[in-house]
């Protein structure tokens, strides 16, 4: 991914090495980290000091945007797990009552496609363009 490209060319070129990477959990997971933070590194001018995610989920809640900020802030769950496993980001995933994609309680009670064992399932149908369109959606929103 070039830093020259615009946020919609990265989460496009991502969404492709998703899509070849199908399948592959360790993959997609490195793709789903990327990609968010990217997302988070290129808005966080938009807000000052302080956790961005929950901040941007404030403020989307605040314009009436709760659904946006709902999944938003799913997918950033998801990364903080994939990127620190179990922790408070794992609990408030277990405890959604209309999860986007499938959440283990321990890595053994789920093993991907390709063998590994996951918390968070990213090798379910959509789980990246979900990410995708919410991650493109909440840069319209704080960019319009």
């Amino acid at each position: 991914m070039s830093a020259t490209q615009s946020l919609p060319e990265l989460i496009g070129t991502a969404q492709e090495k998703a899509n070849d990477a199908a399948g592959d959990a360790l993959a997609l997971e490195a793709i789903a980290v990327d990609t968010f933070g990217a997302f988070e590194a290129r808005m966080q001018h938009h807000f000052r000091r302080g956790p961005f995610s929950r901040k941007l989920k404030s403020a989307l809640i605040e314009a009436g945007e709760t659904d946006l900020a709902e999944r938003v802030y799913q997918y950033y769950l998801a990364v903080n797990v994939i990127k620190h496993g179990k922790g408070a980001s794992h609990r408030e995933l277990l405890a959604m009552s209309d999860p986007k994609f499938p959440t283990r309680k321990a890595p053994e009670d789920y093993v991907a496609g390709d063998g590994q064992p996951a918390l968070v399932d990213v090798t379910v149908p959509g789980f990246f363009d979900g990410m995708a369109e919410a991650v493109l959606a909440a840069q319209a929103f704080l960019e319009g």
